[in-house]
């Protein structure tokens, strides 16, 4: 409507307003370009039949004198109205009072308008100077002013007629667009207020334009990831609740034991002390775990870097899974590659490994065989973690690394906490290394992650030979 506003005020300012000095701008600009039709075929041998054609077609009067006003070429198509009809008292004092004109302005022509009391109406005048045959002469045209008030009346009409029908018309389509537009946003505020209630699996329909399209494909988006955090959420206290009750269970049970039967017999004691312990190492470990888990996702962990072995660290992580050779006969199987010194958290890697490593075991099926190895590339290490259990479905395979997020098929009394995987997501990010997990159903599973600022360890004892070498050079 503004735009619509602005185009009807643009029509009546230059079509009302202005057209009377439009039309005489353009009543100069065509004596203009008689004088220079006129001065172009001055030496034509038809010029009088030129003057008068153009006369005729521009109803006009056209003169050409010598320098002293004397006539010798004219041209009347004004009749008796023209100031420079010969019948016209103080004709020849017309001619010398523009002559006069002319030539003190020291321009090459010069116009002007007169008001005609005789006819009301306007006179323009038009003077230039040109040469016949290297004479000097003076051109001199005249034209009469035709009144433009009911030009501009039959004008004013039209655009009232004009502004009426686009002010309707831009109503109706002003009306369209916006509903064409809203329609859509309409609905998917309502979509967003169901959504906001708690119905997470409402859809957002926002058919229409590109826009809103992409806002719709981006709210199913969050709806659906809202969803599934919130799914994964009632698992996690679900999951957290049998965790932490099943140990606080075992402990008030062995307490009261102590207390009422084994008090007083060493060994039970111990034995039941012992169960006590165990129990409150899982609590602690499951604690400590999620405590781990939150300073990841709020990015409040720091990273310590430090320069390691990754042969030493994978044999330091390796010997605490002895008891469980020995004890429960798995098959734990490390390939090694040449040693190299890798720049990382000391730590935090070892935490991935260890998760990584408690992940193979709890899903490593009937043989118990899990397999570590250590791939050298020309500028990182990667660390793959093969077990031959169950393996994961391409359904799982997206939320394997999610926070919350454990496989029912696991058996709650096995290493680990059940949020190992997020962990290892949250210190591989932190770390910006690379990492990922194939699987094939039935056939098990294999994660990996490549540590990608290391060097091997030749080039570091070299690098320490040469600066032992400096120092002494130095001593």
């Amino acid at each position: 409507m503004l735009f619509t506003i602005i185009i009807l005020f643009l029509l009546w300012f230059f079509q009302y307003f202005f057209i009377e000095m439009y039309y005489q701008s353009m009543k100069v600009r065509d004596l203009k370009s008689c004088a220079e039709q006129i001065s172009e075929n001055i030496d034509s041998y038809n010029l009088d039949g030129l003057i008068n054609s153009l006369a005729f077609q521009n109803s006009a009067t056209i003169l050409i004198t010598d320098t002293l006003g004397n006539v010798e070429h004219n041209a009347n198509y004004l009749g008796r109205f023209s100031y420079f009809n010969a019948d016209v008292e103080k004709f020849g004092q017309y001619i010398y009072k523009f002559r006069n004109k002319l030539l003190n302005s020291g321009k090459k022509s010069v116009s002007e308008i007169y008001e005609n009391k005789e006819t009301e109406s306007k006179e323009l005048f038009y003077a230039t100077k040109i040469e016949i045959n290297g004479s000097p002469k003076l051109l001199f045209l005249e034209s009469s002013i035709e009144p433009v008030d009911s030009t501009t009346k039959i004008i004013k009409e039209q655009l009232i007629f004009i502004t009426s029908i686009l002010f309707e018309l831009a109503f109706i389509i002003a009306l369209f667009i916006s509903k064409k537009i809203a329609r859509p946003i309409v609905k998917i505020t309502e979509s967003a207020e169901e959504f906001a209630e708690g119905n997470y699996d409402v859809k957002f329909d926002g058919k229409g334009y590109e826009e809103v399209q992409e806002l719709s494909n981006v709210l199913n988006h969050a709806g659906r990831e809202v969803k599934k955090v919130t799914d994964l959420r009632r698992d996690l206290i679900a999951n957290v609740s049998h965790d932490l009750r099943t140990p606080l269970t075992m402990i008030k049970a062995y307490a009261e034991m102590i207390r009422d039967l084994s008090g007083d017999n060493p060994e039970k004691r111990a034995e039941h002390i012992q169960v006590i312990i165990d129990e409150s190492d899982r609590l602690a470990f499951l604690v400590n775990d999620i405590l781990e888990l939150s300073k990841l996702e709020s990015s409040n962990a720091e990273l310590a870097l430090s320069e390691f072995s990754i042969s030493d660290k994978m044999q330091d992580v390796l010997s605490r899974y002895q008891i469980l050779i020995e004890r429960d006969d798995y098959n734990i199987k490390y390939y090694k590659d040449e040693d190299r010194i890798c720049l990382a958290d000391e730590a935090k890697i070892e935490q991935v490994l260890y998760n990584l490593i408690n992940n193979a075991v709890n899903y490593c099926g009937d043989d118990k065989t899990v397999i570590i190895r250590q791939i050298n590339k020309k500028d990182s290490v990667r660390i793959e973690v093969i077990d031959h259990g169950e393996g994961i479905s391409k359904e799982l395979m997206p939320l394997v690394f999610d926070r919350y997020y454990r496989d029912k098929k696991v058996a709650r009394d096995k290493v680990g906490t059940g949020i190992g995987l997020s962990i290892v997501k949250g210190i591989l990010n932190s770390h910006e290394f690379p990492f990922g997990v194939s699987s094939e159903e039935g056939k098990g599973s294999m994660f990996w992650f490549e540590m990608t600022d290391t060097k091997s360890v030749f080039s570091n004892t070299s690098d320490k030979n040469s600066d032992n070498e400096n120092n002494k050079d130095s001593k």
